[in-house]
């Protein structure tokens, strides 16, 4: 794991996208400047481990590219995926209200990925100082906990197909109404932990989609032939 200072150069190319991530949009000039210098770059090769369960949690985070993995791991080893990180995406930020400021899972990148590491106590600080910004994050967590709600319906009450089609869909633009392209970059057996199946249960669903002519697989890409008909899928438990 290779961390770096923020140049000049890298802070212009970086303030735009720490912009745009909800616990930074509202602060002020002065409060944005002290994240920035409170800001590293870590760049993780694949498979490489951003940080491990209960481990003293020191940062927060904010993926600039590549996707990590955070997983709960076993005594004796076995791994749930709970979330997968795409870029533009923000976590461990309730590290900065546990009363044992531990990670609660372990983050690892499925491929070669660029983090941003923000210093947690620095930006807790800010918080001590600023409504906007407890708001800010106050709302993010409340966001993160809807979908986790949703995730845990999906997860309880919806068969494989429907999990499957899902995450399919979840893949898709919203402006692709009728087919889609996407790629899978994720390894299958990471899919399939995060949707609490096989993965040999991924693979006989995937391949029942296609012959029924709702998709088309050709190695990572798979080709979403009828969207909404994909939608009719998640209707039913």
């Amino acid at each position: 794991m290779k961390r770096s200072q923020l140049t000049e150069l890298d802070i212009a190319g970086a303030a735009p996208r720490l912009r745009q991530c909800v616990l930074f949009a509202d602060l002020d000039r002065v409060q944005f400047d002290g994240v920035m210098k409170h800001t590293r770059r870590i760049l993780l090769q694949e498979n490489e481990v951003l940080f491990e369960q209960q481990q003293p949690a020191s940062e927060i985070f904010l993926l600039e590219s590549g996707q990590i993995k955070l997983a709960l791991v076993s005594p004796e080893g076995h791994e749930k995926v709970i979330d997968l990180i795409s870029p533009g995406t923000s976590f461990a930020e309730a590290v900065m209200f546990s009363r044992d400021h531990t990670y609660p899972v372990t983050a690892t990148a499925i491929v070669a990925s660029r983090v941003w590491s923000i210093d947690a106590e620095y930006y807790a600080g800010i918080l001590r100082q600023s409504t906007d910004a407890c708001f800010a994050v106050m709302a993010q967590m409340s966001r993160r906990l809807h979908w986790q709600i949703a995730e845990l319906d999906r997860l309880t009450l919806h068969n494989a197909t429907s999990r499957v089609v899902n995450y399919l869909l979840d893949q898709v633009p919203s402006t692709h109404l009728v087919t889609s392209e996407i790629r899978l970059d994720t390894p299958k057996h990471v899919i399939a932990s995060r949707l609490s199946i096989t993965p040999e249960t991924l693979s006989r669903t995937f391949a029942k989609l296609s012959r029924e002519g709702c998709i088309d697989i050709m190695d990572n890409t798979i080709r979403l032939n009828d969207i909404e008909r994909l939608r009719r899928y998640t209707q039913v438990s």
